[in-house]
């Protein structure tokens, strides 16, 4: 009787295994990955993308900032000496850091790898960028790995706040034990 139980619920256990599966819900935006450009910013394609429930388009390309991080820059440029001005961290370590946080972005999202797409209030910033969260197929968000692992400063801008108070806790946290970034 014992076996037949243990039997019965290892077969339901398997063949229920694929609703334990995370799902990403139907507003999130299926794409490819098809190139880190540094540690917050990747370029995707998505496959298809259909407007007014009418028109089809096809393989387009977006590069997409993610929300709520910054990491530091990995090339000597404005945006560096910016960091360097506001930070404790001359130039050559910015652009080292830089180098660190887009390597552990990279490796958490190859060249091909699916992702998806998670907009908040405003899906667009004003270089024309999508503004997203990016969530793994694993169902982790890779904005809160960047952070959490500390591979990013905390930027939180009105009106995309969804997950700020997540994402400041983290970002303590990181600092705190000296993780990713903050052991330098």
């Amino acid at each position: 009787m014992k076996n037949k139980l243990f039997l019965l619920a290892f077969l339901l256990l398997l063949f229920n295994f694929e609703s334990f599966a995370w799902k990403p819900p139907k507003d999130f935006v299926k794409s490819y990955v098809v190139k880190v450009i540094d540690g917050d910013t990747i370029e995707v394609k998505i496959p298809k993308t259909t407007f007014n429930h009418r028109k089809t388009l096809k393989n387009l390309r977006y590069t997409v900032r993610l929300i709520g991080i910054d990491t530091p820059e990995k090339t000597l440029n404005k945006r560096a000496k910016i960091q360097a001005k506001r930070g404790d961290k001359d130039l050559k370590t910015i652009t080292l850091l830089g180098k660190l946080a887009y390597e552990f972005t990279k490796k958490l999202i190859p060249k091909g790898s699916t992702v998806y797409l998670e907009f908040d209030v405003q899906p667009q910033d004003r270089y024309g960028r999508l503004l997203a969260y990016i969530w793994l197929p694993d169902g982790r968000m890779l904005n809160r790995e960047i952070i959490c692992n500390g591979y990013a400063y905390l930027l939180t801008k009105p009106p995309n706040l969804k997950y700020a108070d997540e994402f400041r806790k983290c970002f303590r946290y990181a600092q705190k034990h000296k993780l990713g970034l903050w052991q330098y």
